[in-house]
């Protein structure tokens, strides 16, 4: 049975984080624009969207203005609990 891979990341203290990304039109420079991230992460280091932004920045041509950000943890240790076993045939 496999186990999916965003629960895994929950359970290791990953939580979901949105970005809200406000970035200078390359051929309008005065006018802005918004991306939408989002994706689990540590806070408050953030090292995922971090390395999202190092990306943008390097790459694209649209210059970032601000980040909003907001982070939600989704599973905490008293929503966990054993409910028993069962067998499957």
């Amino acid at each position: 049975m496999s186990t999916d891979s965003a629960f895994e990341k929950q359970l290791a203290g990953y939580r979901l984080a949105t970005a809200e990304i406000f970035y200078h039109m390359p051929d309008h420079p005065e006018l802005l624009q918004t991306y939408i991230w989002q994706d689990y992460d540590i806070a408050p280091q953030f090292p995922v969207l971090k390395k999202f932004l190092d990306f943008w920045t390097r790459e694209l041509e649209g210059p970032l203005h601000s980040v909003r950000l907001a982070s939600q943890k989704l599973i905490t240790a008293s929503e966990l609990r054993s409910v028993g076993a069962f067998a499957l045939n």
